[in-house]
């Protein structure tokens, strides 16, 4: 589930693991969908969390090629990994909402999968900063792979947006 989109309402919308041919959503999941409060929470945090994202990277990239500004970056990826650890507590919320399930439902399976390498490289930042552990430059690495896992499992979930859209479409078309 993930962050950034990464257990987004609005990025999780199925597909995945054992889905050829079927519907992201059945009937009943997607009223849920639309019934649940903690969808429109994750369509307000998911552009919240890029927009974090965004700043911190630039804070990162400015660190590592000038070597200024190191506390404002480590405080831009703080923000950005509570922001994340957000996004997946209230994610999962809506998962088990929308699906029955705290994590790895069905449709976004591999989301959710790939969403625990996001969370466990933002986590290793963390305690590489609050542990004293490397250098400064060592922790902006592991943040800038934190942020790649983040920018790949954001596209996964914007996939997943497209497909549901898809399939909206075409349930629209067959009704009519």
């Amino acid at each position: 589930m993930a962050g950034d989109f990464v257990s987004s309402g609005v990025g999780r919308q199925g597909g995945g693991h054992g889905t050829v041919g079927r519907a992201l959503y059945t009937d009943e999941e997607r009223r849920r969908r639309d019934e649940s409060v903690w969808t429109m929470v994750q369509a307000v945090l998911a552009p919240i969390q890029f927009a974090i994202f965004f700043v911190s990277l630039g804070l990162v990239i400015r660190y590592l090629t000038t070597g200024e500004g190191v506390f404002a970056a480590d405080v831009s990826i703080v923000a950005k990994t509570l922001a994340l650890y957000t996004i997946m507590v209230t994610g999962s919320i809506w998962e088990k909402d929308v699906f029955g399930r705290w994590l790895f439902a069905r449709p976004f399976f591999w989301e959710d999968m790939f969403s625990m390498l996001v969370l466990a490289l933002h986590t290793a930042y963390l305690v590489m900063l609050f542990g004293g552990i490397g250098s400064a430059d060592a922790r902006m690495l592991v943040a800038l792979a934190a942020y790649a896992a983040y920018v790949i499992n954001a596209g996964q979930f914007l996939l997943k947006l497209r497909a549901a859209r898809l399939d909206a479409a075409r349930e629209s078309a067959v009704a009519a």
